[in-house]
């Protein structure tokens, strides 16, 4: 796809994908790879400009990921973030060393209005810190335009050579001005137009499609999510009947989820798709008997999928390709580089190694949700459709803590049911990023009448998140949590105590496992 690129080089920072994603709010497109990237590949590349993000490390420490110094001499702008600027600093020469005083959270920084980097920003702000070591003396050609209390280089630059560093995190919501310091970058440092737009996207998408695919047989893996929805319309976009969708019902959907796919991709929805629902609940639960680990059972929940998915590939006849609903935050945390495994999602990380599939096709695979959503509307797909929840593909096995069987199954989705409920009703579904309930491990003491109780606690979940990088924890109103905590006991076998969980993203993550 011909477009301005910005790459984001991963020296294992937790918010590598955040940078990626503030980019591309910039309408410049943006992709993250591991810092091990090659100065060659680079070249071949021919990015508009470098993002190195934050990391764990010290740049001084000889097992420290780090690139060539070279990458700093190409001509290319570069932006070093966190570690990125140390590192910086550290290849041309200089110092980097213990703080004295570490810094975390928000911190006041004060700025160099005359940096190209801090155009139209305050002289004071508010930015977000998260280190332990830092430049102590800024390389020879480099001026220091952002100091702290603490930190006398909090930015610098050497705009001769159109290298710029920040010690903060402009990437964060926390920093202030952070979207501005990096629209700086991309526009005024990189010289990008911002032609990154969805509706350039589908078009590009739907024709490379077309090529790639030829007069082959596609078999679309259709889950009802947003994700899959989008990607199976955009293939019968690019290849019409040659797509058939086959959806898997193994049992871990929300309550009367299967039938409510079939009636919007079925032969009575409003799509002209080749529709195939397989009804294999047993066969998930018997494949995930005894399974308590998350990652075993997203693995095994991925396999299933796909040995589903080559069966019906077969009476079918002669299918090509195979296509999943993948976006770029399921490859990220999936592992990247650097960057640790945060769970195999079931089509990334939980793929097993051999798939009787001639190529396995992602078209969403660099999107972000929002993106994604974005490219729903583009394609004609109705916006109640768009903005529905997002669902995970392992589904309930990854809301359930511990063994998954049929009976768990169903606790779990009468109570989600009755939390959505009761959310809708108060009408503030449409404010809430996700919102659903688990069902925890536990089993605890409780009273009803007159008789003593050993059953199962419920979780209720709910985060406000722009792009399911971050989240914060929504402040659902009490009398709404008090109604649905009622009704789950009183309605709800199985179930005597209902909590709700009031952590963010990170350190959390979203879905429970």
């Amino acid at each position: 796809m011909d477009k301005e690129l910005v790459i984001v080089l991963d020296f294992g920072g937790q918010y590598n994908q955040l940078i990626a994603r503030r980019i591309r709010e910039c309408n410049v497109y943006c992709e993250v790879y591991p810092y091990t990237l090659g100065i060659e590949k680079i070249k071949e590349m021919a990015p508009k400009g470098i993002i190195f993000t934050g990391g764990p490390d010290s740049v001084y420490n000889e097992e420290s990921p780090r690139c060539e110094k070279e990458m700093l001499e190409l001509g290319i702008p570069v932006l070093g973030i966190c570690y990125g600027s140390q590192l910086m600093s550290y290849l041309l020469g200089g110092t980097v060393k213990t703080a004295p005083v570490s810094e975390f959270g928000k911190t006041e920084v004060e700025t160099d209005g005359g940096s190209v980097l801090f155009q139209e920003v305050p002289k004071n702000i508010i930015a977000w810190m998260s280190h332990t070591d830092y430049i102590s003396q800024a390389p020879e050609g480099f001026r220091v335009c952002a100091t702290t209390s603490v930190c006398p280089v909090a930015a610098m630059e050497n705009k001769e050579k159109k290298l710029y560093a920040t010690q903060f995190h402009p990437e964060v919501m926390h920093t202030q001005y952070g979207k501005k310091i990096l629209s700086n970058f991309v526009y005024n440092v990189c010289r990008c137009t911002g032609s990154w737009k969805m509706s350039s996207f589908v078009d590009e998408a739907i024709k490379s499609l077309r090529n790639k695919i030829g007069n082959g047989k596609v078999l679309c893996a259709l889950s009802g999510g947003v994700d899959s929805s989008v990607a199976a319309v955009l293939l019968s976009k690019a290849v019409g009947r040659q797509l058939t969708c086959v959806f898997a019902d193994h049992g871990l959907l929300r309550k009367n989820e299967g039938d409510e796919v079939e009636a919007v991709f079925g032969p009575d929805g409003p799509y002209e798709l080749d529709f195939i629902r397989v009804n294999c609940q047993e066969r998930f639960y018997e494949k995930l008997k005894g399974i308590t680990e998350p990652e075993q059972k997203r693995k095994i929940i991925g396999e299933e999928f796909i040995r589903v998915f080559e069966e019906e590939a077969k009476k079918i006849g002669a299918v090509d390709f195979l296509v999943q609903g993948t976006i770029y935050p399921d490859v990220i945390e999936s592992g990247l580089g650097k960057s640790a495994v945060i769970k195999s999602h079931h089509n990334v990380g939980g793929l097993p190694d051999c798939v009787d599939f001639k190529e396995i096709i992602e078209p969403l695979r660099m999107l972000f949700k929002d993106e994604v959503r974005k490219a729903g509307i583009e394609l004609g797909i109705p916006e109640h459709l768009v903005y529905r929840q997002p669902f995970p593909g392992p589904g309930l096995g990854i809301r359930i803590i511990g063994e998954v069987t049929a009976e768990k199954c169903r606790i779990v989705q009468d109570a989600d049911a009755i939390y959505r409920e009761e959310i809708n009703k108060a009408g503030i579904g449409k404010n809430l990023g996700q919102y659903f309930a688990a069902l925890t491990n536990m089993r605890s003491v409780g009273v009803m009448g007159d008789y003593r109780t050993y059953d199962y606690a419920v979780v209720l979940r709910a985060v406000n998140t722009s792009d399911f990088m971050t989240a914060e924890p929504a402040q659902i109103p009490w009398e709404v949590l008090g109604k649905t905590a009622s009704r789950i006991v009183n309605e709800v076998k199985g179930v005597n105590r209902v909590l709700y969980d009031c952590t963010g993203k990170p350190p959390a993550t979203i879905e429970f496992e």
